[in-house]
């Protein structure tokens, strides 16, 4: 037996540390661009990406929230 699952710790799937590491790469160039531009929405969406995936467990939420996130920085990006 795992001595991390002994432990009570379980890793989490291949998918959610994949989704963890694209979204915040995409939340660092938001946050940089948005800070070069001087624009707080694409700044602070950008943080957001960086942040939510220490806040959200299951991989669903994590590339639904993503992807809205994601959604919304296409937008503001654009304006």
């Amino acid at each position: 037996m795992n001595p991390l699952t002994q432990l009570g710790i379980e890793l989490p799937s291949l998918s959610y540390l994949i989704g963890s590491v694209i979204f915040g790469l995409v939340g660092l160039v938001a946050w940089r661009h948005g800070r070069r531009t001087e624009r707080p929405v694409v700044k602070w969406s950008g943080l957001a990406l960086m942040l939510y995936p220490y806040a959200v467990s299951e991989t669903w939420m994590l590339w639904a929230i993503g992807a809205i996130l994601c959604a919304w920085l296409w937008i503001q990006w654009n304006d």
